[in-house]
């Protein structure tokens, strides 16, 4: 789900596709971090441009529908550019995300729907992510308008970022719905956001995005097409921030029409989610370290929907050695739950469920490596896939210029 820089030959792009982490780690410390387009009288970077790659092998050890190992990276080129530095547009920005994929698919190994690894496309693809203009409104509004990643604003947490599992970026309950998913990684959609400050830890945000991202029948493409009865996607969030934690809860509507699973249509295709995290241990030093829980509670319309049902928790430590201040370990659980209409129409199982433990080892400010293990259960959800017993390395490596 994620975010054009051009690659000179298919060997180039090869070679990308398989490098190991081991290598990644050699190539990284050779690369020193990097700063361009700096204003000399305010200090602020009229351009920012990062470069990150993330590396990953995964490996069904027992269980799941195949015992097999896969190699997945994200290759991501971001520009962010500050008009008003650069051209004196007041108060507007303008981004720019370009992604590549080798498109390895290690999901039907697992047999499971929430997919184990949040870089994992089943497509090889270089691509335009995202492209968007943003324009302040007053000093509490501002407009963005163009392709964009509906959960890079909303239904996203700080502290879920940490896991693998793509259940924790956006709950099961929303990145299942319509008909080639919402405007998320991989495929990403024309949308204009309307952000709000309210004023006392208070934000609300609304959206509108094409109703169909991308084009379904050739999926590595970026494409915008309108009409053709896609309908819109409809999305608002309120967000309560408070000293060390927030609460966000939002509410989605598709206005196309959708096949149930009875056999009848629908145009009530809607769902909301309610999720938080707050600090519950803090560092005796006053630092960063400490311990956070989050959750998320999500529902969707079960008679057009696989998955009625939406919960996670979740608890992650920053610091866990006092010499390792931006490690963070965590441990999370989430579960998505079958509707009855599904369940009835198909012969699936009431649930699947994932537990992941994983750590995040901060080796420089610029490389990172994390090895991660995963529990599924009942992955399908169907009983023909036993439990699945998954592991994973992965390795990230960003520079900004």
């Amino acid at each position: 789900m994620t975010r054009g820089i051009k690659h000179g030959s298919s060997q180039a792009r090869q070679g990308l596709a398989t490098l190991s982490p081991l290598a990644l780690c050699a190539t990284a410390a050779l690369c020193p971090n990097k700063s361009l387009a700096q204003d000399s009288e305010t200090g602020a970077d009229a351009i920012v441009v990062t470069l990150a790659y993330t590396g990953e092998t995964n490996a069904v050890l027992a269980g799941g529908a195949a015992q097999a190992t896969r190699y997945l990276d994200n290759l991501d080129l971001q520009l962010a550019a500050d008009l008003e530095e650069l051209a004196g547009w007041q108060g507007a920005r303008l981004y720019a995300y370009g992604l590549y994929n080798n498109g390895a698919a290690f999901s039907p190994a697992v047999g499971d729907a929430f997919v184990t690894s949040n870089i994992e496309t089943g497509q090889h693809a270089l691509r335009l992510y995202e492209f968007w203009l943003e324009q302040d409104l007053g000093s509490a509004a501002s407009l963005k308008v163009g392709l964009y990643d509906l959960n890079s604003e909303f239904d996203a947490l700080d502290s879920a970022g940490l896991f693998l599992n793509s259940a924790h970026g956006i709950g099961v309950d929303i990145s299942q719905s319509g008909q080639n998913g919402p405007s998320i990684f991989p495929s990403t959609a024309l949308a204009a956001r309307v952000g709000i400050e309210l004023g006392g830890g208070w934000r609300a945000r609304v959206a509108v995005l094409d109703g169909v991202p991308g084009d379904p029948a050739h999926p590595p493409r970026t494409t915008v097409r309108l009409g053709n009865g896609d309908g819109a996607l409809l999305i608002g969030e309120i967000e309560a921030g408070f000293d060390e934690g927030k609460i966000l809860a939002g509410h989605w509507r598709y206005t196309a029409a959708f096949d149930q699973h009875d056999g009848g249509i629908s145009r009530d295709n809607h769902g909301f989610y309610l999720r938080g995290e707050a600090r519950l241990v803090f560092a005796a030093d006053g630092s960063d370290r400490g311990l956070t829980c989050f959750f998320r509670l999500g529902k969707a319309n079960g008679r057009v929907n696989e998955f009625g049902g939406f919960g996670s928790i979740g608890l992650v430590y920053r610091g866990p050695l006092s010499s390792r201040s931006e490690d963070q370990v965590g441990l999370a659980l989430a579960s998505a739950f079958t509707s009855a209409a599904h369940r009835g129409a198909s012969g699936a199982g009431r649930s699947e469920a994932n537990v992941e433990l994983t750590y995040r080892a901060a080796l420089t400010p610029w490389l990172s490596v994390q090895p991660g293990v995963q529990y599924v259960i009942n992955p399908g959800p169907y009983a023909a896939n036993d439990d699945a017993l998954v592991a994973a390395l992965r390795a990230e490596i960003a520079w900004e210029f």
